[in-house]
């Protein structure tokens, strides 16, 4: 058996599914995605097509958007943890079922006339990378099996990647003759340097987790993904949940893409935020031993 499955089997007597609450797959494959929860607002979505190594079709892009889109505006939430059923995290591109429907691809790369708000500037192909980023919460992809192309896009759009030993990963696009498509020009810049970046963009070579670890595609490589993931996931939900929504907005806002004295204002506007709230009072205290509980997110 598998380490995610005996992972998610040890927390099930904690796990809340949720598709009564609408989190599932709206598509017409009601389980290409899905959502559980611990009470301590850890939710894990988990990509469900393992037949095809949950390569991503036209009904899994849009499932993994509607999932992502509900789960960020579900105060609830303090940490999402993304894995894959089966085998793999994800192989990418359902390619079969794209050149079935071909006007799926096109759709793919439309922005819609009334887009979500937040992920104004992405198309479907590029929001279910790229949403993980606007998300007010941290992300943890946990990554095994194969992570290619799309997949590998899905999992740069995480705060945290944490491999098992046996993960595989192609930046793929070049086999099929095209360019990185799901936020890649976003999130592959903030990884690793750009010669090498540019090699396995345009050489499409399947290379190892330890390979990935030196290139900075992942965190980690781990020997149990899902158990490591988890592991932070607790940590962090011990934190105030304004204090790490506004970390992550204010090193994504200025890393590598904004000038010096427009970080120091950004900076300093996001702390105005945080003092004195209550959420950093009951951080405070946890210092000296007092056990004031957080109020979930009430900065924005």
């Amino acid at each position: 058996m598998h380490a995610a499955s005996l992972t998610r089997r040890a927390l099930k007597p904690s796990i809340t599914r949720l598709a009564s609450r609408g989190l599932a797959s709206e598509s017409s494959k009601p389980n290409l995605v899905e959502v559980s929860s611990t009470p301590s607002g850890i939710y894990t979505v988990t990509l469900n097509n393992p037949k095809k190594h949950n390569a991503l079709s036209f009904d899994m892009f849009r499932s993994i958007s509607k999932t992502a889109q509900r789960l960020r505006a579900d105060s609830s939430v303090r940490c999402v943890i993304i894995n894959g059923e089966g085998r793999s995290f994800c192989s990418g591109l359902d390619v079969p079922s794209m050149v079935k429907n071909p006007s799926n691809g096109s759709k793919l790369l439309e922005r819609p006339a009334e887009a979500d708000p937040g992920t104004e500037i992405t198309n479907l192909a590029q929001d279910v990378g790229y949403i993980w980023r606007t998300c007010p919460f941290p992300v943890i992809a946990a990554i095994h099996g194969k992570c290619y192309g799309g997949g590998l896009q899905i999992a740069l759009g995480a705060d945290f990647r944490y491999a098992a030993p046996d993960s595989e990963f192609s930046i793929m696009e070049a086999k099929w003759g095209i360019i990185p498509d799901m936020s890649g020009s976003v999130t592959l810049r903030e990884v690793g340097r750009l010669d090498w970046i540019k090699e396995l963009a345009m050489t499409a070579r399947i290379f190892g987790a330890e390979e990935a670890h030196k290139f900075g595609l992942v965190s980690r490589v781990v020997d149990d993904h899902m158990a490591e993931a988890n592991t932070i996931a607790e940590e962090l939900v011990k934190r105030s949940p304004d204090a790490v929504a506004l970390t992550k907005q204010l090193l994504n806002e200025t890393w590598n893409n904004m000038s010096e004295k427009d970080a120091l204002v950004l900076e300093t506007d996001l702390q105005k935020k945080l003092l004195p709230s209550w959420n950093q009072i009951a951080a405070s205290a946890k210092n000296f031993g007092m056990d004031l509980p957080y109020k979930g997110r009430t900065v924005s």
